[in-house]
């Protein structure tokens, strides 16, 4: 039987927890405001969607091998959002809106493949709620895309709110580059529980 319930509750608390793509949005938003972020973000929902239509091809065949893959996934994720944590931490004062170099949709396309966590989220989705109760074509490709959707919306949200804030940003940035910075930590360590 399908809970919806559950696999809506799974997918929204994912899309929307602090994570790369989400910090990364919301840096970008400040930095740059949101219109002039907006091609990241719709290289993030690109790049999203390309992954979601993979994993969901393999997700059968990487459910089976989930035991092996699942440490090596970890690590490397935590390893890749330890690295952001320090960019971010170490990234400069100035978050002025308008300045700095633009992130392009080449760039937020290529993240998706080396961000562990929507690989994680699209296999638990597929394993746990979609696979034991839809099998045709049509059905995984329509759950592939609304798993892009809700997975993407939260870039679009965080990078909403980090525009709203920007002015707030800009005058404690110090503050907030360290609170981003530690909640990719977080993130890096959530991933072994």
């Amino acid at each position: 039987m399908f809970h919806l319930y559950d696999f809506l509750i799974y997918c929204f608390i994912t899309a929307y927890t602090p994570g790369a793509n989400n910090l990364l949005a919301m840096s970008n938003a400040i930095r740059l405001g949101f219109r002039r972020s907006l091609r990241f973000l719709f290289g993030i929902l690109s790049g999203f969607t390309a992954v979601m239509f993979l994993c969901t091809a393999f997700s059968a065949t990487l459910y089976s091998l989930l035991p092996k893959v699942k440490i090596i996934m970890q690590i490397l994720g935590a390893a890749y959002m330890l690295y952001l944590a320090r960019k971010v931490w170490k990234s400069s004062a100035d978050l002025e809106t308008g300045g700095g170099k633009e992130t392009g949709f080449l760039s937020g396309m290529v993240l998706q493949f080396a961000n562990p966590k929507i690989y994680i989220y699209a296999i638990t989705a597929m394993s746990l709620y979609i696979l034991p109760v839809y099998q045709t074509t049509l059905s995984l490709a329509g759950f592939a895309v609304i798993l892009s959707l809700i997975g993407a919306s939260g870039c679009f949200i965080w990078a909403v709110f980090g525009a709203a804030f920007c002015k707030f940003f800009s005058r404690h940035a110090k503050p907030v580059n360290t609170v981003m910075a530690l909640l990719l930590v977080y993130c890096a360590v959530a991933i072994f529980h």
